[in-house]
């Protein structure tokens, strides 16, 4: 193993942010977290689209932090989109890079855009790429897959990097083992996840990105069926497709995914974003209910994680509604990037071998049920 100090590019895009660091080894060298208003993304017709703009931001971001990408190690991005992947360290191939492109997992989250960054500066610079528990991790059970169509099944599209990093960040903290503990993971930000995770797995939540669970800041969250049959009347598939992962929820509402400028209105008592608002808070208590029953009430914690939680409001009104489940925690934030840098230094350093991502999806149907 080398002594050289080893610099490592965390990229990590979301559905209102991109947000870059750099590592050498464990140490952070800069953190930047770059904000992307709705009206913005919505100018590329396709999340695909953003890969060129998101590219020269974080060029531009090493620029100005006099870093030349040349000398980088090891590109690592955030990940999702492609076939259903174990968790762990993943290096990314061509295969991955295309699968991702494809999205042929059926979700079109922009964690993806994290693999297709990392592989188009691997390409030019020469260096390896790896992902880490992208969204579309598969640990469910059967019994959360089912749905009354026959042929869809529910799969796990949900901010699997956050939600396990912060588990295991509260478990140490707790001096216990995340393996041994349930938890009930909250990810609130642009999009919003709630995660039941049983012994170490993650075994049940909310299709964030494919309009399940609460309304977002950029996201329509679950709609009776048949009102949105209705709605499709007089509106395209196209539209509504746009409005499940990117212009629902705040932007629907407001014409803004901008949190800050709306809980501005809130505090200045404005009814409708008010009752936006609180209607949000609402329906994730709703969600961390759900996940409890999956539990069967045997939760050790409800962990709060994700940008929207510096606003002190929203944990107040899950405790209000969810205080009696079990102790809530709070993690402003994520603790994504150095979750994402810190396999990937072990994979440069020799002491941890990536998976290779496989093509197929981690689940494959009922063992012994014809459907």
């Amino acid at each position: 193993m080398s002594d050289r100090k080893m610099k490592i590019l965390v990229i990590n895009p979301g559905s209102t942010s991109t947000k870059v660091s750099l590592f050498l080894d464990e140490e952070v060298c800069f953190e930047k977290d770059i904000f992307h208003d709705a009206p913005l993304l919505l100018s590329f017709p396709h999340v695909n689209d953003q890969l060129n703009f998101r590219c020269t931001v974080i060029l531009d971001t090493l620029k100005e932090e006099h870093v030349d990408p040349a000398t980088i190690d090891a590109f690592v991005g955030r990940g999702g989109s492609a076939c259903t992947q174990p968790g762990g360290l993943t290096r990314i191939d061509r295969r991955l890079y295309e699968d991702t492109v494809a999205a042929v997992g059926g979700s079109e989250h922009p964690a993806k855009l994290g693999v297709m960054i990392a592989w188009t500066f691997a390409q030019r610079f020469n260096k390896p790429a790896f992902t880490l528990d992208p969204t579309n991790v598969d640990e469910y059970g059967d019994l959360a897959r089912l749905t009354g169509i026959k042929g869809i099944f529910r799969v796990s599209h949900s901010h699997v990097l956050n939600q396990k990093a912060v588990a295991k960040f509260h478990a140490k903290k707790s001096g216990v083992r995340y393996e041994d503990m349930n938890y009930i993971v909250a990810h609130i930000d642009g999009g919003i996840t709630v995660s039941a995770h049983d012994h170490g797995r993650m075994v049940d939540g909310n299709m964030g990105a494919d309009g399940e669970g609460a309304f977002t800041p950029t996201r329509i969250g679950s709609i009776p069926v048949l009102q949105l049959l209705d709605y499709l009347e007089t509106h395209s598939i196209e539209e509504v497709r746009l409005k499940c992962a990117r212009s629902g929820g705040f932007v629907e509402y407001f014409g803004t995914s901008n949190s800050d400028k709306i809980h501005e209105m809130v505090d200045a008592g404005d009814k409708k974003a008010v009752l936006v608002w609180n209607t949000m808070i609402y329906q994730i208590s709703k969600m961390i209910g759900e996940m409890s029953a999956v539990l069967c009430g045997n939760v050790d914690a409800i962990l709060l994680t994700g940008g929207l939680m510096r606003f002190d409001d929203i944990r107040a009104g899950i405790e209000k509604h969810c205080g009696f489940i079990a102790p809530i925690f709070v993690y402003p934030g994520e603790l994504e990037q150095s979750a994402l840098a810190l396999p990937a230094l072990a994979a440069l350093r020799g002491e941890l071998e990536p998976r290779t991502y496989t093509g197929e999806n981690v689940w494959n149907g009922f063992p012994g049920v014809e459907l």
